[in-house]
């Protein structure tokens, strides 16, 4: 490809060619001498768009420099996620420039401050060179590459920044505006609106590599850390806003349940994103916003039908959101081409839905006005009468308000995905129980189980299996263990039982029987068992003994390190 300033913006796809290397084992040395082979193949379609794939990318293109004057051009690899972009240039007389750039290296590694990776290449006049470029990335293999004289790269800068700084500044103003108005109405939909903005703000600041470049530039892992985090919060408010804004626990409770359930998967995803890899925690994130806003789209649809006007303007507002957000997870997934309405779509989605939904919150705010005044103007006629129906309301507002409290204070306590006791209350519980059987004489008995093999399990059959095998597991030792105890789940595939007034002889009984129980117990998927065993360790204290309650807790764990050395599925008691 030949450059010159007739042309001072060049698109590098139709002459790019590309390979795979699955192995990660290739060096340029090596595909330089395969430049001129069948071994790279042309883009398909055109299009340097591959979706989620593995391995790493390799790219050649040949350049010239057809204009004398001219030394420097920039190339800009316009998609910002990309882990790890190296560029070797071979020139004529053998020697290779080696350059990299991506959000998995310091962001000065960058030939410009620019949010997109970009290099610099100094060719002279008539100069010809091979360019390799490899990329490895865990976010959507895109590499749409452009190349650009150093004042058209400059040009570009200078209107792409304009143009976000436009559509940032709108979500700074609908954020303040929305604050102001929770600040002075107390009105928690704007609270949950502003939460939404803030998130979704937040994961178009990082998808446009704007996060990377003003707030971590030397910390690759928070670059990469908060895209899960933010889709999972902007995602989890987006939810619990529609489900609070239209209602619909009174007026479409099926509708309520539906979107609760994607309420907990983004918290889960919020927990799983500060510890899982990338692409575990984005892509399932990324998966469920079609389903998710689908939903919203669906209940809006519903009330919209019914004659609801608020729920009329969100049903537009998600409408522009969807096809929006739609189009850009096509082109992550290499299904559309990336062009500026496929690439920018999610912006141009998402200002459009915001303001709509601002509309929306305005009417609701207009309508509730609106019947506040009729309602003072009827109470001058039967005053009595509706304050004594208001008294009837506070008083079961205030009893729903009990059992809602009660509800949220036990379910705080409780492991979502297992329903036994989670570490909260473990922490809380441990040691007063501990020291209540010290004190007044009684035995105290402590177990540790834990899952054998579970990460076989998990990575073999899936995330989903292994959840069902958590899930099995303790429904099985809280069944086992009856009245005698109270289970928790520590920590991933680990569970203490806790066991007050228990004797040794009855908590070597216990363990047996549990761990029997789950050998017992396989998990069956598609009608195939799934066998699971598990090994326990057990630690007593006496009457009279004076052990603290962690140094009883650490007995039982080294003993089920024992079990587990001693070849698993067994119980080992200190």
């Amino acid at each position: 490809m030949l450059l010159t300033d007739a042309k001072p913006t060049v698109s590098l796809s139709p002459a790019m060619r590309y390979s795979v290397d699955a192995h990660l084992d290739l060096r340029a040395e090596d595909l330089f001498g395969k430049i001129d082979s069948d071994y790279f193949q042309n883009l398909p379609k055109g299009d340097p768009t591959f979706g989620f794939v593995d391995g790493a990318y390799w790219f050649h293109v040949r350049l010239g420099n057809g204009n004398p004057e001219r030394r420097d051009y920039v190339l800009a690899v316009d998609y910002v996620l990309l882990d790890q972009i190296d560029l070797y240039l071979r020139r004529a007389d053998g020697s290779v420039v080696h350059q990299v750039s991506g959000d998995q290296r310091p962001f000065q590694s960058r030939a410009y401050n620019y949010r997109a990776p970009n290099f610099l290449i100094r060719l002279d006049g008539g100069e010809s060179v091979d360019l390799l470029l490899r990329v490895q990335s865990e976010s959507s293999m895109q590499v749409p590459m452009t190349m650009y004289t150093e004042p058209a790269f400059l040009n570009q800068v200078r209107d792409a920044q304009f143009g976000i700084g436009i559509y940032y500044g709108m979500i700074l103003a609908l954020l303040l505006y929305n604050l102001i108005l929770f600040a002075s109405l107390r009105d928690a939909n704007y609270l949950y609106y502003s939460t939404y903005v803030a998130g979704f703000g937040f994961v178009q600041y990082c998808l446009n590599g704007l996060a990377f470049e003003y707030l971590w530039p030397n910390s690759p892992r928070l670059a990469n850390l908060a895209i899960p985090v933010s889709m999972a919060l902007g995602m989890l408010a987006m939810h619990q806003f529609v489900r609070v804004f239209l209602d619909l626990k009174q007026r479409l409770p099926i509708g309520n349940r539906i979107l609760w359930g994607f309420i907990i998967f983004h918290a889960l995803m919020l927990v799983v994103s500060f510890f899982a890899p990338y692409r575990v925690a984005v892509l399932p994130g990324t998966a469920a916003v079609f389903p998710g806003i689908a939903a919203i789209f669906g209940v809006s649809l519903v009330l919209a039908l019914r004659g609801d006007r608020s729920a009329r303007i969100l049903l537009l507002a998600w409408g522009m959101l969807l096809l929006g957000t739609t189009v850009y997870a096509m082109v992550s997934f290499g299904v559309l081409p990336k062009m500026f309405l496929t690439e920018y779509g999610m912006q141009i989605g998402s200002a459009l839905e915001l303001i709509l939904i601002s509309f929306a919150l305005a009417h609701r705010f207009a309508s509730l006005r609106d019947e506040n005044v009729r309602i003072v103007q009827a109470s001058r006629d039967e005053l009595e009468q509706r304050v004594e129906q208001r008294t009837r309301e506070l008083s079961t507002t205030l009893n729903e308000l009990a059992i809602a409290n009660e509800r949220l204070r036990e379910s705080s306590l409780r492991d979502g995905l297992t329903g036994v006791f989670n570490r909260r209350y473990f922490d809380s519980t441990f040691e007063p129980m501990r020291d209540d059987c010290r004190a007044k004489g009684r035995d105290f008995s402590v177990l540790v189980a834990d899952i054998d093999h579970f990460k076989q399990i998990n990575d073999g059959a899936g995330h989903l299996i292994g959840d069902d095998c958590l899930h099995l597991a303790a429904s099985v030792i809280e069944r086992t263990v009856g009245d005698s105890g109270q289970v928790v789940r520590y920590g991933g595939e680990e569970f203490v039982v806790l066991m007050p007034d228990v004797d040794e002889i009855e908590m070597r009984s216990k363990a047996n029987s549990i761990r029997a129980a789950i050998a017992s117990s396989p998990l069956l998927t598609n009608g195939v068992p799934i066998p699971m065993t598990i090994s326990v360790g057990g630690a007593h204290a006496a009457p009279g003994d004076s052990i603290a309650a962690m140094d009883l807790l650490q007995q039982a764990d080294e003993a089920m390190y024992r079990a587990k050395h001693q070849g698993r599925n067994r119980v080992v008691v200190h």
